[in-house]
């Protein structure tokens, strides 16, 4: 069973989900792929919790 979301992840979503792909990580500029956003989690994380004290 899969845990509910918290309400400051159902928050971040969909600003993650409209970022588009851009060949490096969001956070850090690491080079990716073409479909990830971010290297993994703590970048993401990151990503949110600036985003957060930016609003």
């Amino acid at each position: 069973m899969a845990e509910p979301m918290t309400a400051t992840a159902a928050r971040a979503m969909p600003t993650r989900l409209s970022l588009p792909a851009k060949g490096s990580c969001w956070y850090c500029e690491k080079p990716l792929d073409s479909v990830r956003r971010f290297c993994g989690k703590g970048c993401a994380d990151s990503f949110d919790e600036e985003a957060e004290y930016t609003r």
